[in-house]
């Protein structure tokens, strides 16, 4: 599980720096979801290959 203070900033750091770009908001929402689709299909390849053992 994640830390919710893992990226921690002050904040007059995030007042004074520009806010991202539409660009790159699409850059880091398109990793995000690739890194979600990437874990979904290892979950359901080790459901698929844990439920062939138990057909014995």
């Amino acid at each position: 599980m994640k830390s919710n203070y893992s990226n921690v900033a002050q904040l007059k750091d995030l007042m004074t720096v520009p806010p991202m770009t539409a660009a790159q908001h699409a850059e880091v929402m398109r990793k995000r979801i690739a890194h979600r689709r990437m874990v979904e299909e290892a979950r359901d390849l080790k459901k698929a290959s844990g439920s062939q053992f138990d057909k014995r």
